[in-house]
């Protein structure tokens, strides 16, 4: 087993300013999107700091996102989001847009992408 797989995907791409980078891609394709962002607050400073925790936390970060906010509780929070196919198509397309301009190892953007995918439509709530 090499060192890379070792790692989890928190250390492999180098801790939380990799997280935050990728939240604040991600936010600059959610801001356009007219869909998406009528989900959203105006103020995106909580939601992007929220996001960034609790995707470090998830793969393998400190347990800051669990500190500041208790257990994710995903689609409890989601719940009052009318959150459908094309919603969940959306956040994924803007979130494997924004890991695509990322310099991710291989085995961590596989990973990442994978969840990404399975939380958007896990939290799916409207036909």
């Amino acid at each position: 087993m090499s060192d890379q797989e070792r790692l989890s995907v928190f250390e492999a791409v180098g801790g939380m300013p990799f997280f935050d980078e990728l939240v604040e891609r991600f936010y600059a394709g959610v801001a356009d999107d007219e869909v998406l962002i009528a989900m959203y607050p105006e103020d995106l400073t909580d939601p992007k700091r929220h996001l960034a925790l609790f995707i470090a936390q998830y793969f393998g970060g400190p347990a800051d996102y669990h500190d500041a906010r208790g257990a994710p509780r995903l689609r409890q929070r989601h719940f009052p989001f009318e959150i459908g196919d094309d919603a969940a198509e959306r956040w994924v397309r803007h979130m494997r847009s924004a890991l695509a301009e990322m310099e991710a190892p291989g085995n961590a953007r596989k990973e990442m992408d994978d969840y990404f995918e399975y939380a958007a439509f896990a939290l799916r709530n409207r036909d």
